[in-house]
């Protein structure tokens, strides 16, 4: 994006059903308040989920490393191509869209809400306040020097089935309301299911880094056996995006055990953290070597406790990548209704994984809220080990707080997509917008 104040960004608004809405949109450009408040608006007003499709400049310094590509044959990339295609002949707005571009597509909060409260939530970033980590593109920058276009009289980009299915436009109101659910189907999922592995990425990189301090084998064992799932999600992942159908061949079923194993245990630790919290004095300082009993090496850099929290995140991370799956999977089976069977199958597992998580991050917060006194002695002075070992005992514990969100309201989600001239595409993680 250049800083020219009149760069035009087409953007067409897509709706995963025919569904009516007050004429509203027009052909007239837009500021991002207005592109904001519209898409609020159409959440309040369109029965069928709806999301907004931006075209930016790509930029070439891109990393497109976190992001997973599809070629051009793939469902995702006809949906894409089958839409801008069509949108060229219609709009001069969108005639320049048949190259290489950054597609920005964003879900509205409550719409983001129907595919689980936490699996999109801002990451707190300690390099500048108020940042996140993994932004792509930074909206503010983009929008502030660019003119937003609605892309009018578009036909839609395929109401149910398959690539190049029947076209039909949302009924009445405005014409720049498209059908295109597989087109929105497939970016979420893929932009969800990229978010996920990003985070098993950063789980992973975690844990390897505390079991080279603690040379437990236990815990490296449980490590190993949860990451190499990942070959069948992955494997699963791919097929299910070209609309393949899932075989017991690829492993998935042994995959989904081992996750569930894994969960299993991070209920039974939870369960004793939240037991030796409730057990603690209160309003009182805590002595260290008590706490410590209870989460061993919690004021330490490492730790077990540290170790069990990432192998929580990779097991939640890995599960939530399954019930993508699983969503997509269901909702492929019924091309009538795709998108509400997709939102059905996520909503009924998500909602044990943020609780689960919610838990934990009620734990942390609580454990980040401790006064700590130093042990027990005959000395009535500290000594300066005591006090040395107090202060970073102190910091370490009180940091643990940094960046929880305990039930945090669901957010606009937004997934990016690079496509190519040829008609590939990378979707990278989807992002709280």
């Amino acid at each position: 994006m250049t800083n020219d104040d009149k760069a035009i960004v087409p953007v067409w608004t897509l709706a995963t059903g025919d569904g009516r809405v007050s004429a509203m949109i027009g052909d007239e450009p837009m500021t991002v308040e207005r592109l904001a408040e519209l898409r609020s608006v159409l959440a309040v007003l369109v029965a069928e989920p709806i999301a907004t499709l931006e075209l930016h400049p790509l930029s070439g310094d891109l990393d497109r490393s976190r992001g997973i590509p599809l070629d051009a044959a793939s469902p995702l990339a006809q949906h894409l191509s089958q839409l801008i295609t069509q949108s060229a002949r219609r709009s001069s707005v969108a005639a320049t869209a048949a190259g290489e571009g950054l597609y920005r597509m964003v879900v509205p909060a409550k719409v983001a809400a129907q595919f689980g409260q936490g699996i999109v939530r801002p990451m707190a970033s300690k390099a500048a306040a108020g940042g996140i980590y993994g932004t792509l593109v930074n909206s503010t920058g983009i929008a502030a020097n660019a003119t937003f276009v609605p892309v009018g009289k578009v036909a839609a980009a395929g109401a149910v089935g398959g690539a190049g299915a029947t076209a039909g436009a949302a009924v009445a109101g405005s014409a720049a309301l498209t059908v295109a659910a597989p087109l929105v189907l497939m970016a979420v999922a893929v932009g969800l299911s990229a978010h996920a592995d990003y985070r098993r990425q950063q789980a992973v990189e975690r844990i390897t880094e505390l079991l080279e301090q603690l040379h437990e084998q236990k815990l490296d064992d449980e490590r190993s056996e949860l990451d190499g799932c990942r070959d069948a999600i992955d494997k699963a992942t791919a097929i299910l995006l070209d609309q393949g159908k899932l075989g017991v061949s690829l492993g998935l079923d042994s995959a989904v055990h081992a996750i569930g194993k894994a969960l299993a245990a991070t209920d039974r630790r939870l369960a004793r953290w939240q037991n030796a919290l409730d057990k603690l004095p209160d309003g009182k300082a805590v002595e260290i070597d008590l706490l410590t009993k209870s989460f061993p090496g919690v004021d330490e850099h490492g730790g077990t406790f540290r170790a069990h929290l990432e192998l929580a995140a990779l097991a939640v991370a890995l599960k939530r990548r399954v019930i993508i799956l699983q969503a997509v999977d269901h909702a492929q089976s019924d091309p009538g209704n795709l998108f509400e069977n997709f939102t059905r199958a996520l909503r009924a597992d998500q909602q044990r994984l943020d609780k689960l998580e919610s838990n934990i991050a009620g734990v942390l917060e609580r454990l980040s809220a401790l006064e700590l006194a130093r042990p027990h002695g005959l000395l009535p002075v500290f000594t300066t080990g005591e006090v040395d070992r107090l202060m970073r005992a102190a910091n370490r514990i009180h940091k643990l707080g940094d960046g929880v969100v305990v039930n945090g309201r669901a957010t606009d989600v937004a997934v990016e997509i690079v496509r190519d001239k040829d008609g590939s595409v990378v979707v990278f993680p989807a992002l709280p917008a």
